[in-house]
């Protein structure tokens, strides 16, 4: 414990501090998936595929802030806005082996004096979904927050009421802090928020794990995981 002058309990002196950068790759690539900057011209007719209203599964939006789109023109719009934003800031998720689009996140609240960041917006299709692609994306989106842009925190919100969502965070490592009563309304609804986290210091045990768990030895033949990411996890610490 470090005290003040005045015998006051007080944070951890971080000396040699300085403020973080903004997310600007272009590309990340893991042995299953690749990480791209969104680009509207480059995804639109991918991303339609579970963005556009004839195709979306309506109940993976329950708990977006947003709708599937009407048509195509609306997605081309849309994604036009993702593409210029800078926080959002937003990634496709290709599959390696058939080099389609198949699913969309980003880096959001994104605070470079504190070193803070979150991942939100996530949208996965039914291709993406419970994948060894979709928890190579998450390892990779982290893995450049914490070892290339080197922030301190990195977060995951979702309505309190978002049982995956809840169950997703923390099979990726990130630890439950709470939940912020009546914090948002969407969809002519309220929201209790419920927050997660992953600090630096947790880092290097959850990398291990998500390596591990992403080997080829964790699987069999059939494609079945040996042992679960949560298992791994408690076996390292």
């Amino acid at each position: 414990m470090t005290y003040n002058e005045f015998q006051q309990p007080i944070g951890e002196s971080l000396p040699d501090y300085k403020e973080g950068q903004s997310p600007k790759i272009q590309r990340l690539e893991g042995k299953y998936c690749i990480l791209e900057h969104l680009s509207a011209e480059k995804h639109l007719s991918d991303l339609y595929y579970f963005y556009g209203k004839p195709y979306a599964e309506l109940k993976d939006w329950t708990y977006l802030s947003s709708s599937p789109v009407a048509n195509k023109e609306e997605l081309l719009a849309l994604l036009m806005k993702q593409e210029a934003s800078t926080d959002p800031y937003y990634f496709v998720i290709m599959d390696k082996k058939g080099g389609k689009a198949i699913g969309t996140f980003a880096l959001m609240q994104i605070d470079p004096k504190n070193r803070v960041i979150e991942v939100g917006t996530v949208i996965f299709s039914k291709a993406l979904q419970r994948t060894r692609m979709a928890t190579e994306a998450q390892y990779l989106l982290a893995k450049y927050v914490f070892e290339t842009l080197r922030y301190r925190r990195y977060e995951w919100k979702c309505d309190a009421l978002n049982a995956p969502s809840r169950y997703a965070a923390q099979r990726l490592g990130f630890i439950y802090e709470g939940t912020f009563r009546q914090a948002i309304v969407y969809k002519g609804r309220t929201r209790d928020t419920a927050w997660f986290s992953m600090i630096d210091k947790e880092w290097k045990g959850n990398r291990q794990a998500f390596e591990q768990w992403l080997s080829e030895d964790n699987f069999t033949i059939d494609g079945f995981q040996k042992h679960s990411l949560s298992e791994l996890k408690r076996n390292l610490s």
